[in-house]
């Protein structure tokens, strides 16, 4: 019988040391696909080629779409919605139809969607193949996915009419042909599936902590409108069509305060893990070969000395005048770091950026219940109770546009 041994490391000397040595004296823990072993997705090539300047500008007018589609149809609800059960149908639909390019309609969408969160909730289950068991749920939920995702790879390898940018799934299709590897459909499939799970539950935690830290700090969502109208983004309540490019939004230092911030007090995941290859020092801890390495992300923030007032969301620490974050290595790392930093980093933090301006330039919304809810750490980061919150829609004059049924009822009156 084989025992495993740990060592939870928290302290931002003790990370950098992990991060530095990470190719000489620890290892990723993780398989290279941890979903999926047969992905080739492990190539930091192709992350690189998927995750590049290029590929996010390409991505960015597709993003925006959906993120403001989605924001309609929250405004046109006459009833609060959970903010996080809907963040992550809105990564869910951001990783189906703009980092893949499949056209799946509304209702199967939706339907993909609720299969892909039976899996999501049952992967980690203790592998005990008995019925109605959790591992039977996951294994059988991600069947039915392999299935619809070959129909629509299938039906995306035979269709290029409208295309008018490489996606994620094309970048991998052809990254496989430049190492001389036609990929299988099975190495197709297991790679969405990846793709689509790494664009999915950190992302959406990210941005419900988003929402939750404008509701409770409506100073930072007026600065934020601010800086959107000192960049001529925002003119008469309306944001001005065309006007957003990668340039353009990593101008927006206010912005970029603001998601760092969020990153830092709510950080999706606790942490990552590193195998030992060969035994080290740490503090005058003996650390063997062989034992299992976790790094807390949390408590490397909370105990950075760096960081003033760490309980506090302060945006501004983040700014050019204090820029707490530059004081030391490694005491922030929302991401990881070391040569494992997630690749995915530069997606995720685009698209809170798209989310906030979005937010800030076309929606009105409110806590709909009389006090903010606790927040579980587990599996990711999320308000108890999801956080309910009524959207109210704005037109070109920040004006509030009335539901349907709200127009009915005012009309009665």
């Amino acid at each position: 019988m084989t025992i495993s041994s740990w060592c939870l490391v928290a302290f931002p000397t003790f990370s950098w040391f992990i991060f530095k040595h990470s190719c000489q004296s620890c290892q990723h823990k993780m398989p290279p696909s941890f979903l999926t072993q047969s992905s080739p997705l492990s190539s930091l090539q192709v992350f690189s080629k998927i995750f590049s300047h290029e590929a996010l500008e390409s991505y960015l007018p597709k993003i925006r779409l959906v993120i403001q589609e989605t924001l309609r149809i929250w405004g046109r609800n006459p009833e609060p919605i959970n903010v996080y059960h809907e963040a992550q149908k809105l990564t869910f639909h951001m990783a189906i139809r703009v980092l893949l390019g499949f056209r799946i309609p509304d209702g199967e969408l939706s339907q993909m969607f609720e299969v892909y969160q039976q899996f999501v909730e049952n992967v980690f289950s203790l592998p005990m193949d008995l019925p109605f068991s959790g591992y039977r749920k996951g294994i059988r939920a991600r069947e039915i996915l392999q299935k619809v995702l070959e129909k629509a790879i299938r039906e995306k390898l035979q269709s290029s009419q409208g295309k008018d940018y490489l996606d994620a799934l094309d970048l991998l299709i052809e990254s496989g042909k430049e190492y001389g590897k036609e990929l299988t459909m099975q190495e197709l499939k297991d790679g969405t599936l990846e793709l689509i799970f790494a664009a999915y539950a950190t992302t959406a935690s990210a941005s419900t902590s988003l929402i939750m830290q404008l509701l409770k700090h409506p100073s930072v969502l007026e600065k934020l409108r601010e800086e959107l109208r000192s960049k001529s983004l925002l003119h008469n309540g309306c944001l001005c069509e065309g006007a957003l490019h990668l340039e353009t939004i990593h101008s927006l230092q206010y912005l970029d305060c603001v998601i760092k911030e969020v990153l830092r007090l709510f950080t999706p995941i606790s942490g990552g893990y590193r195998t030992v290859l060969q035994t080290f020092e740490l503090d005058g801890f003996q650390i063997p070969k062989g034992w299992s390495i976790m790094y807390s992300i949390r408590d490397t923030h909370d105990t950075a000395p760096v960081f003033k007032d760490v309980d506090v969301f302060d945006p501004d620490r983040f700014s050019q005048d204090r820029s707490e974050d530059k004081d030391g290595r490694f005491h922030y790392l929302p991401f990881g770091g070391g040569v494992r930093t997630c690749l995915g980093k530069h997606l995720a933090k685009l698209f809170l950026k798209v989310l906030a301006i979005e937010l800030a330039s076309t929606s009105r919304f409110e806590l709909a219940t009389r006090t903010f809810p606790p927040v579980t750490l587990v599996p990711v980061v999320h308000p108890v109770d999801g956080l309910k919150v009524k959207f109210f829609g704005l037109d070109s004059n920040q004006n509030e546009i009335l539901t349907e049924q709200e127009a009915m009822l005012e009309a009665t009156v």
